[in-house]
């Protein structure tokens, strides 16, 4: 009987991407963070839905919001005086999907 052989992997191309995805995740570290991708996830959002929504007030806001930016996480639209936010990483929509089916679906009562 012939052993199986291990695929060939690129260790190159698997470090690209654990260095891509612990990037992601320090992103995702920060429960106000967690909260707006949850929010902005559902759709497009103006930044002041947000703030009401999550009660998460101006400066936290604007800095989280700021790190979702410079990690090209999110996009922003401007419609006059409004900013909105919207999802740009499609891999951003998998993972708070996860983590919602994960920690957000338990019913009242459960551990």
């Amino acid at each position: 009987m012939k052993a199986l052989k291990a695929p060939d992997i690129n260790i190159d191309s698997m470090r690209e991407a654990a260095m891509e995805a612990s990037a992601m995740l320090r992103s995702l570290a920060n429960p106000d963070r967690l909260l707006l991708l949850c929010q902005i996830s559902l759709g497009e959002i103006a930044v002041g839905e947000l703030e009401e929504t999550l009660e998460i007030f101006q400066p936290t806001l604007s800095q989280q919001l700021g790190v979702l930016r410079k990690d090209n996480l999110v996009t922003t639209r401007r419609d006059g005086k409004q900013i909105y936010y919207a999802i740009s990483d499609p891999k951003v929509l998998v993972l708070i999907g996860t983590l919602y089916g994960l920690y957000c679906t338990k019913r009242r009562g459960q551990k």
